[in-house]
């Protein structure tokens, strides 16, 4: 439509462009609150036809769900600094999972506290190993990933 045509030309200069008295549909009143507000009350219908499913919970996400935010490919153990028994402690540097990305550029002793199958296998066939757990030095114990699965193993950390 041309602006020529428009309603507001006609209402230029009567202060209140046929809302009545001065401050009638200025604010957030005259549409009922701000944003959600009144959901629960007098934008009922609303919620029911645009958005059934704004309150309660998605019951098929689990509760307990940890997402990785810090994680390693295979291809990057060379730029790892080692420790004095050579191994690569990406659970100490802050990492959470050991991805298998490309190929490793040698044979590492990698503890890590999770680690994907193909990441386990490519560092296996390059003669290294993979050991799953926590970075911490706390306990003695932690579990060595093998081909017949998880085996606890006493290490002498000094």
């Amino acid at each position: 439509m041309a602006t020529r045509l428009r309603k507001v030309r006609r209402l230029r200069g009567s202060r209140t462009h046929g809302w009545g008295q001065v401050g009638q549909h200025r604010r957030t009143g005259a549409k009922g609150g701000s944003g959600m507000a009144g959901l629960h009350k007098h934008k009922w219908s609303y919620l029911v036809k645009y958005a059934p499913d704004h309150f309660g919970r998605n019951r098929f996400r689990p509760p307990n769900s940890q997402k990785v935010k810090r994680w390693a490919n295979v291809e990057d153990l060379g730029s790892f600094p080692r420790s004095s028994e050579g191994i690569i402690d990406l659970g100490s540097m802050g990492y959470q999972k050991l991805l298998g990305n490309g190929k490793p550029p040698g044979a590492f002793t990698v503890r890590v506290p999770i680690a994907t199958p193909a990441a386990i296998e490519k560092i296996k066939a390059a003669g290294g190993s993979v050991i799953i757990g926590r970075g911490n030095r706390s306990s003695n114990s932690v579990k060595e990933k093998s081909d017949s699965g998880l085996v606890t193993q006493e290490l002498a950390l000094k």
